[in-house]
């Protein structure tokens, strides 16, 4: 991957959505933005609007060269897994409007590729990523963690795998 390239990483979710963007290389990356987005309690399509809207203006304010995205992992909970994919397909939609190609890693990818280890805790996940990259000293959810781990990986996979 060219150094320089810009990730914008999104953890989906329905509940929170983890957004990161990172750019330089997997060895040197840089921190430019995080959050979580935590939409309203209400119907679906006013938090899936939410969603859309977060993501959309996050491709605006930062133009990424490409989104990251976890792939979907099914959890015994049907509806928590529907209504994340719910949210992913937004993030999908938010993308291709913007004529951003998307890239997709499973979260056990971004463990490998952040740890060493595909079935890393999220704790040891955190502790790597706060040793590969600098960033603002500020609390943050475990989803802006998994998103900026995801930025990582993506600066580390490169563009053979845009899918």
């Amino acid at each position: 991957m060219p150094s320089g390239m810009k990730i914008l990483a999104i953890d989906p979710g329905f509940d929170r959505l983890g957004m990161a963007a990172v750019s330089g290389t997997a060895s040197n990356p840089e921190f430019i933005y995080g959050e979580c987005v935590i939409p309203k309690e209400g119907e679906l399509p006013n938090r899936l609007a939410e969603v859309f809207y977060a993501v959309n203006t996050a491709i605006r304010k930062h133009h990424p060269d490409i989104v990251a995205v976890e792939t979907l992992f099914f959890s015994v909970n049907k509806k928590t897994a529907l209504n994340v994919a719910h949210a992913r397909g937004v993030v999908l939609v938010a993308a291709s409007i913007n004529n951003v190609p998307v890239t997709e890693y499973s979260p056990q990818e971004v463990k490998l590729a952040v740890t060493g280890y595909g079935n890393a805790k999220k704790e040891a996940v955190a502790r790597m990523v706060e040793k590969l990259i600098a960033l603002p000293k500020q609390k943050r959810f475990d989803d802006e963690i998994d998103a900026i781990a995801l930025g990582i990986t993506a600066l580390a996979e490169g563009y053979p795998h845009l899918r």
